[in-house]
Parts: C-alpha cells; sequence; structure tokens
C-alpha cells in the first residue's frame, strides 16, 4: 500500500515528530503475503515501538500455512509500496543489545 500524500505522525500520544519508521512483520496466509503493522514512529520513540512490537507478536496465535516473523524496522518513504520498503537490521540490533544490557544491569 503506497504511502498518503499527507504528513503521518508518531503514534505515540502526545508525540508530535513524523513517523520516519513502520515497525512490521512480514505475514502470509499460504496465498497473500504483506507487512502487519505494529506501529509508527519518529527516532526518538523508536526503541519504545521496537520493543513493543515484538511483545505484541509473542502473544499472536497462528493458523496452519499462516506464517508470522519476528517485527523489524522499516523506513517509511513517501510514494512506496511495503514489498519496497528497506529494514535496518542494524538498529534492530542496536536497539537489542541496548536493552538486553539495559535488563541485566
Amino acid at each position: 500500500m503506497p504511502m498518503p500524500p499527507y504528513q503521518v505522525y508518531c503514534y505515540t500520544k502526545g508525540c508530535k515528530h513524523p513517523a520516519l519508521y513502520k515497525i512490521a512483520a512480514k505475514w502470509s496466509d499460504g496465498v497473500v503475503s504483506e507487512l502487519k503493522t505494529y506501529g509508527l514512529c519518529c527516532e526518538e520513540c523508536l526503541p519504545k515501538w521496537f520493543l513493543r512490537g515484538r511483545e505484541q507478536r509473542k502473544g499472536c496465535r497462528l493458523i496452519p500455512n499462516e506464517t508470522l516473523e519476528v517485527p523489524g524496522i522499516y523506513v517509511l518513504k513517501h510514494g512506496q509500496r511495503d514489498q519496497t520498503l528497506v529494514r535496518r537490521v542494524d538498529l534492530e540490533e542496536r536497539i537489542g543489545t541496548t536493552m538486553d544490557t539495559e535488563a541485566s544491569a
């Protein structure tokens, strides 16, 4: 689905920053596949939304032939469809490492 022509804002309540990232996971029922969106966020709110998406994924129940990957961080670009969004694995690793370090402290 292409980005709408208007500005999309961070999903965090009270945040007025434009959304730069999409937290999403690849989903398929065996026939159709798409990105399941967990949130849109600005850079400041990214760690919270990324971890929230990972936690929400844990509670998903799948039916036979249905798949749902672990949520990742995708860069939002106006006019681009979900299939062309760039995944930022480097940010995922950095946020995951930071949260692991904080949890063990």
